[in-house]
């Protein structure tokens, strides 16, 4: 609806302007990568000097792994973490129009591009793709599941965490 809006009766692809109008969409966008990060885990990292992480003793040049799909699970930090809620991204207490802070810089809810120094040098740009790929996709085409079947979310863990059921879509054109 938020797409239908911002387009009214253009039958032409969104632009990237129109993107700054949709922030349900970048709500969308976040909640997915929260839920699925493109990367379980980081590469690991190793420790300069002993360090005590919750009562446990990290000895210099040990490794740390980052747990990154964990990390957006996080009871603590996220309500009902399971559930797709992309509302949680709309802060009432945001007055300096920021919105989540992805980067790390503030603090760390979720990091699926990395965080702090070593956050991924291209995640803007990666925002901005996601947007701008996901809202044409929307805008331009007619979505349906193959014989009117739900689409089942559960997941199977490998590697990566994949739909244990593959997505089975019928795609029409909108225009």
């Amino acid at each position: 609806m938020e797409i239908k809006r911002v387009m009214g009766d253009v039958k032409e692809m969104v632009k990237e302007d129109d993107l700054q109008k949709m922030p349900y969409l970048k709500a969308v966008i976040l909640e997915g990568l929260r839920r699925h990060p493109p990367l379980r885990f980081l590469m690991p990292h190793a420790v300069t000097e002993d360090a005590v992480l919750n009562g446990y003793l990290v000895p210099r040049n040990g490794t740390v792994n980052f747990m990154v799909g964990d990390i957006g699970l996080d009871e603590k930090v996220w309500e009902d973490p399971l559930s797709f809620k992309p509302e949680r991204f709309f802060r009432v207490d945001n007055k300096d129009g920021e919105g989540f802070d992805i980067s790390g810089s503030k603090e760390i809810k979720m990091m699926p591009f990395g965080a702090g120094r070593r956050i991924c040098p291209g995640y803007a740009l990666a925002m901005l793709h996601l947007e701008y790929f996901v809202a044409n996709l929307v805008w331009n085409f007619e979505w349906k599941a193959v014989n009117g079947d739900d689409v089942n979310m559960e997941e199977k863990h490998e590697f990566s965490v994949r739909m244990k059921y593959p997505l089975q879509a019928l795609i029409f054109p909108r225009f």
